[in-house]
């Protein structure tokens, strides 16, 4: 029998033992289990960036993955444990809202404030209480190896999700920052930079249409149109800066080879203003 792969997501970085330590777990309880990495950097204890991560990224697996996501400020303290279960993937991990994104893809409408947001048909949640399941003993400050990391090993297994504990109807919610339109312009912000230094923006390409003679503003500087490809169209002022739409289907600002994040000294919360208009 196949076993469905688990794909980890962590802030955890690659210089500790703590993603080697949860793997070794997994293949102790599930030894031919595939392990798939999707990131271990995400900006230590960014929740927000997690989720968008996660969401962007979950569709591209196969059907009955198991996402193991573990960005876990609150780890130790009473925040839940959850075992989400989707029509396409299972997913475990803290309650604090690092599903969110996960989880809009099945609201009807996502609520625009931060709390708690009741699942919708078709998904189901339970609160992690079975310890049978978990690694002894267990430490207070690594639930990642001690809680969802052998979790994720018996689901893989076969053991069926009603086992791990109760059901539970609502899960922490976190909106994402959404982009403000208003006529011909549109307002977001950077959500992601990744190891290249692009800047990922929560701007969707469906935003944009066709208009790839826009004006997009950033940290004091202008690109003019939107690129194609990292190398496409003509560079102007002073950095060599582009703005395209990137694999994760959203707007970007890049530096042809080389780092728009270092070169605007920008992070994740950067303002990012869009003219659209077919005359530029």
């Amino acid at each position: 029998m196949d076993l469905p792969p688990i794909a980890l997501t962590t802030d955890f970085g690659l210089v500790d033992p703590y993603v080697g330590m949860m793997k070794g777990v997994i293949l102790r309880i599930s030894p031919r289990a595939t392990l798939i990495d999707l990131t271990h950097q995400v900006k230590p204890q960014s929740v927000l960036q997690g989720a968008f991560v996660l969401g962007a990224s979950h569709g591209f697996f196969p059907r009955g993955t198991i996402h193991v996501a573990v960005i876990d400020p609150g780890v130790g303290t009473d925040r839940r444990a959850l075992l989400l279960e989707t029509p396409e993937a299972r997913f475990v991990a803290p309650d604090n809202g690092l599903l969110s994104c996960v989880l809009g893809d099945y609201l009807d409408q996502a609520p625009t404030a931060p709390g708690r947001v009741a699942l919708p048909p078709g998904v189901t949640a339970y609160h992690l209480t079975e310890s049978k399941y978990w690694l002894h003993p267990l430490s207070r400050t690594f639930h990642g190896r001690d809680v969802f990391a052998p979790v994720a090993a018996h689901l893989s297994l076969g053991v069926p999700p009603p086992r791990m504990g109760d059901p539970v109807s609502d899960m922490v919610w976190l909106p994402a920052p959404i982009p403000e339109s208003r006529r011909n312009i549109l307002r977001g912000e950077i959500v992601y930079a990744d190891h290249y230094g692009n800047l990922v923006t929560n701007i969707p390409a469906e935003a944009l249409g066709d208009m790839y003679s826009a004006l997009v503003e950033i940290a004091g500087h202008e690109v003019r149109g939107i690129s194609l490809t990292f190398h496409d169209g003509t560079v102007h002022g002073d950095h060599p800066l582009l703005a395209l739409v990137g694999s994760l289907g959203y707007l970007e600002i890049a530096v042809r080879d080389g780092d728009a994040a270092s070169t605007l000294n920008a992070a994740p919360g950067e303002p990012v203003r869009v003219v659209l208009s077919p005359g530029l």
